[in-house]
């Protein structure tokens, strides 16, 4: 977790004790619900790990997930610039909204910012290498080794790069999308995720 709140600054007289809390998925992106907090709920938050709000309607403590186990797992904590709004990073277990989507906005590709699903295959591909279900070609491609799968990067590698010269858009996202996919795994497989290229690409972006 990394919380970067100051709480000396917070303007808790703004909405009489109550702050109002977004809390975004850590990874995506994408906006899971909207809560509200007192400073009560801001330190069982940041003391349990599991993103808390002030319910106005039970007028208690409420941490998120507490009768459906669908918690939210704390990852950072950052206020705006008039240090009246909270933005909670977190990450779900299970959906967050009580309907059954994952955002209480909508679901999946209606509330994920577009690139945010790079970060959900990730997610799943790391799921994939942990649990290794029987009958998946990605479970195929992990007991195969990592000679095999950087194997099946250089095809996709070469099919990308014919397609881009001589085919059509369709067919050269469709390689393209293969060759992620593959990478996805050939990363995890060292480890690796793709946050890790993207710190590194952050970092050469911020140099140059």
């Amino acid at each position: 977790m990394s919380d970067t709140t100051d709480t000396s600054r917070l303007d808790w007289s703004k909405g009489e004790g109550l702050l109002p809390a977004i809390v975004q998925h850590w990874l995506s992106g994408e906006v899971l619900m909207l809560g509200y907090m007192n400073a009560e709920a801001l330190d069982e938050t940041r003391r349990s790990g599991h993103v808390t709000f002030y319910s106005r309607s039970k007028q208690r403590l409420w941490t998120k997930g507490e009768v459906s186990g669908h918690v939210l797992d704390l990852k950072s904590i950052r206020i705006d610039c008039d240090a009246d709004t909270l933005l909670i990073q977190a990450e779900p277990h299970g959906p967050t909204c009580h309907e059954g989507t994952s955002s209480c906005f909508g679901n999946g590709a209606d509330v994920r910012p577009p690139l945010g699903f790079l970060a959900e295959l990730d997610a799943l591909v790391a799921q994939r290498h942990a649990d290794r279900p029987e009958g998946s070609y990605t479970t195929k491609l992990f007991d195969g080794g990592i000679r095999r799968i950087a194997q099946k990067v250089g095809e996709e590698g070469v099919e990308t790069a014919l397609a881009a010269v001589a085919q059509g858009d369709e067919e050269l996202l469709g390689e393209a999308a293969d060759l992620v996919f593959h990478l996805t795994v050939a990363l995890r497989a060292r480890g690796l995720s793709f946050a890790d290229v993207a710190k590194v690409l952050a970092g050469r972006h911020r140099a140059s």
